[in-house]
């Protein structure tokens, strides 16, 4: 068993490591579009320093506490999008047959599809990130905690997308749905969590869980709550388990892509 879980390991890791190489075939296209997602977001964080020389609050947060928030949002979705990056296109993999390629090859057909794709201007969104939380003036045990909910913040936005992706199992066409889900976290995820309220306040906690994902990271490190950090940890945990069922549930039912193509 153990042997096993170390082979699987190892062939993630070399399709990883092939990916990046591949990527950097042109080293220079490779390195502008990092340096351009980069300055990018930077760009966007300006537009909350003009705000915030207008008012001290926004939303209940400091600029101190946007600076978080950004950090662990785009370094979030960089890391995940850096190494998973297939599994944001798993509904179209599924509808063409595409999945076929991963059935047939000699490691776990989940790993093959989460590490089979790097999107390279994610990896400037990790690096945008990280660099912003390294400027909110943490300390090394903050810094530290801040990678750890940079981790889980992956696990959550990366077993989101699993989840709706494997619907397409059983619904052709939710490739849409399933996109405009995920980049609706993304996006709700930038935004102070105290300008929203009723129901898109209860989306965001329990239908889109941008709450797990970055509201409640940012107030753990800006107050740490061991509670809420192992409520998180917890959801992570619990999230991933029922992605991973739901997809290996709609293998069992997956058809080749001449039988997939006939449902549409």
């Amino acid at each position: 068993m153990l042997t096993a879980v170390k082979n699987q390991t190892r062939v993630c890791l070399l399709s990883l490591k092939y990916n990046i190489m591949r990527e950097m075939v042109n080293k220079v296209t490779f390195l502008m579009n990092i340096i351009f997602m980069m300055l990018n977001n930077a760009c966007i964080l300006i537009q909350w320093f003009i705000l915030f020389r207008l008012r001290e609050e926004i939303g209940g947060y400091t600029m101190r506490e946007i600076m978080m928030l950004w950090g662990l949002t785009a370094a979030s979705f960089g890391l995940s999008h850096s190494l998973f990056a297939r599994v944001f296109s798993l509904p179209e993999l599924i509808v063409s047959g595409k999945l076929d390629s991963y059935l047939v090859q000699p490691k776990n057909v989940l790993l093959g599809v989460l590490t089979s794709a790097t999107a390279v201007s994610a990896i400037g969104d990790f690096l945008y990130g990280v660099v912003l939380l390294l400027f909110c003036g943490l300390a090394v045990d903050g810094f530290l905690l801040a990678l750890l909910l940079i981790v889980t913040g992956t696990v959550i936005l990366t077993a989101f997308a699993l989840l709706f992706g494997s619907l397409a199992f059983w619904f052709v066409r939710v490739e849409m749905l399933g996109n405009q889900m995920v980049m609706g976290l993304v996006s709700f995820a930038t935004y102070p969590d105290g300008i929203f309220q009723g129901i898109s306040r209860f989306l965001l906690y329990f239908i889109i869980p941008v709450g797990m994902a970055v509201y409640h990271p940012v107030h753990i490190l800006a107050e740490f709550d061991a509670g809420m950090l192992f409520t998180v940890l917890g959801y992570a945990c619990l999230l991933s388990a029922a992605a991973v069922a739901v997809f290996y549930r709609g293998l069992r039912r997956y058809s080749s892509s001449s039988l997939m193509e006939a449902r549409m």
